[in-house]
């Protein structure tokens, strides 16, 4: 059965209607995706969190905990938010300390971010290009950033990192050590 009545396709017009996320429900769940990751190093304690499992490139749940606090300042606080945030990514990985600081961490960032995608506006292009260095899309013919481009992968990468760290803490609590 044709829809509409009399539907050709010259008469038929397709209308786009942007998809649209409140900011609070985003907010939602990157704190999730935080405090699931929090939640890890917590369980696993100062001496463990900061382990890495016996595997060829892996990274102590401590580290990766610290990469998502520096993704989020970064692709939320500084692309969208416009505060400047120093960066060294290449430190992130091998980061270690404290669960106590480590929560302090993502408490202060946790804390600063509705203010920083308050004004995102999705199919807004980016003020700035993200650095080419952190640029998952370099290479491609993908165009402009968008605003809401950058929210989602900030997400990508926690969702990512959250599930790392969950098969890292499995592994870690599955053995008695680890590489240092």
């Amino acid at each position: 059965k044709q829809w509409p009545p009399n539907a050709t396709c010259e008469n038929v017009r397709l209308v786009v209607v942007p998809m649209e996320i409140s900011h609070e429900d985003f907010v939602m769940f990157i704190d999730r995706a935080l405090d699931g990751m929090l939640r890890i190093v917590e369980e696993l304690g100062d001496e463990r969190a900061n382990m890495r499992p016996d595997l060829p490139g892996a990274n102590s749940p401590y580290a990766i905990l610290t990469h998502c606090v520096g993704v989020c300042h970064y692709w939320i606080g500084t692309l969208l938010g416009k505060r400047e945030v120093f960066r060294d990514r290449d430190s992130e990985f091998i980061a270690s300390g404290s669960v106590v600081e480590l929560r302090e961490k993502v408490v202060e960032l946790k804390a600063k971010l509705p203010a920083d995608i308050k004004q995102v506006q999705g199919e807004k292009t980016l003020a700035s290009a993200p650095n080419s260095m952190y640029n998952p899309l370099r290479g491609t013919d993908r165009g402009d950033w968008r605003e809401g481009t950058a929210l989602i992968h900030a997400y990508e990468e926690l969702a990512q990192h959250h599930g790392q760290m969950e098969i890292t803490r499995d592994l870690l609590m599955g053995s008695q050590g680890g590489a240092t």
